[in-house]
């Protein structure tokens, strides 16, 4: 058999053609390759934010879980709706005194060893504990009373170091004078009006001349009864020798914890008594006037995003609450005696039955 003779020009381009096809396949191989890479990139940086840790949030307050349930679901709700789940993305820290202050400084010592992102501390005497524990960890602070005066922050708009949050308002000081106005509504033959102070709470000293202000304002005479830590049952049996016919309890976690007490004692006495929080007439006291404090920790949530997005505290300006609510236990206002106007109830933002 014989075979077509080649001429050297056949040759060339027939190195040429293999050449070619080489070229293309090398190309074609780097092209692989490169997507390969890429490839693994992507699954590399996936699995990385897979194992990323969640964010560590520290929760610090002098009252229990149980009483601030509702609170703290508030809270966790605020951290939902910017994204934040616990468990998977989320890990909250819970550190609850329990109507034990005193703890308060060696909790806030463990979550700064804890390496917590942000500490949210409930109350003036939770974010003086974490203030003195941390110059560097964010504090988002909420419901505190006096951020200014207790020398937390210089200003409400320009808050400065590492402290921020939500406060109650400046013109709470005229919220005494609300209480009485709805207590001479109900008693319209209020003479004598008692209020009670916890003695370890820093900001109770203002709150009782503020008070003291309304009731002379609203010719109403006044007297305080000061209450420590384990001191109720003292404190119950002074109540019981001023004869007086209405009663205040200032906002404070130990009064918070024994709201089951004092609304009981307020309702044997026949008194007629206001709390700061809802938390009392569902224990079975009669009213309350105040920011809700549900929405005070919900806010919170937008506060701890905004400086895990890189804010820092000392440019978020602290927010003051516009809002405030009203509670009335219709049920105890009758066993004490007392008809709720129709006014009132209608003003009410719950009435409980």
């Amino acid at each position: 058999m014989s075979y077509p003779s080649t001429s050297r020009a056949d040759h060339k381009e027939f190195h040429r053609s293999i050449l070619s096809t080489a070229s293309v396949a090398l190309s074609l191989a780097l092209v692989l390759l490169v997507w390969w890479s890429a490839a693994r990139g992507v699954v590399a940086v996936a699995s990385a934010q897979t194992v990323a840790r969640p964010v560590r949030v520290g929760l610090l307050s002098p009252v229990g879980p149980t009483e601030y349930a509702a609170a703290a679901d508030a809270f966790r709700q605020g951290l939902r709706e910017r994204g934040y789940v616990e468990g998977k993305n989320l890990t909250i820290e819970y550190r609850w005194a329990a109507g034990k202050p005193e703890r308060l400084p060696a909790f806030a010592a463990e979550l700064v060893r804890l390496g917590v992102d942000v500490i949210v501390a409930h109350t003036l005497t939770a974010v003086l504990a974490a203030k003195g524990a941390t110059t560097t960890i964010p504090i988002v602070m909420v419901a505190t009373f006096d951020p200014i005066r207790a020398g937390l922050v210089p200003s409400l708009a320009r808050p400065g170091g590492n402290v921020t949050g939500l406060a109650y308002p400046e013109a709470l000081d005229e919220l005494s004078g609300k209480w009485i106005e709805l207590l001479t509504e109900l008693v319209p033959k209020l003479s004598r009006l008692a209020v009670l102070t916890n003695a370890d709470n820093p900001s109770h000293g203002k709150r009782l001349k503020d008070v003291e202000a309304a009731s002379r304002r609203l010719r109403v005479d006044i007297s305080s009864v000061e209450m420590r830590q384990l001191d109720l049952d003292k404190a119950l049996t002074s109540f019981g020798q001023l004869k007086a016919n209405a009663l205040i309890i200032l906002a404070d976690p130990l009064f918070t914890n024994q709201r089951q007490r004092l609304a009981a004692f307020a309702i044997d006495k026949r008194l007629s008594s206001v709390y700061a929080f809802r938390e009392l007439p569902e224990a079975g006291g009669l009213l309350s006037y105040r920011p809700s404090l549900a929405a005070f920790f919900r806010q919170a949530g937008p506060y701890v995003d905004k400086i895990l997005k890189g804010a820092k505290p000392a440019d978020l300006p602290i927010e003051q609450p516009t809002t405030f609510e009203l509670v009335i236990n219709v049920r105890t206002a009758k066993a004490i005696g007392l008809t709720i106007p129709p006014s009132l109830l209608r003003r009410a933002d719950q009435v409980l039955e």
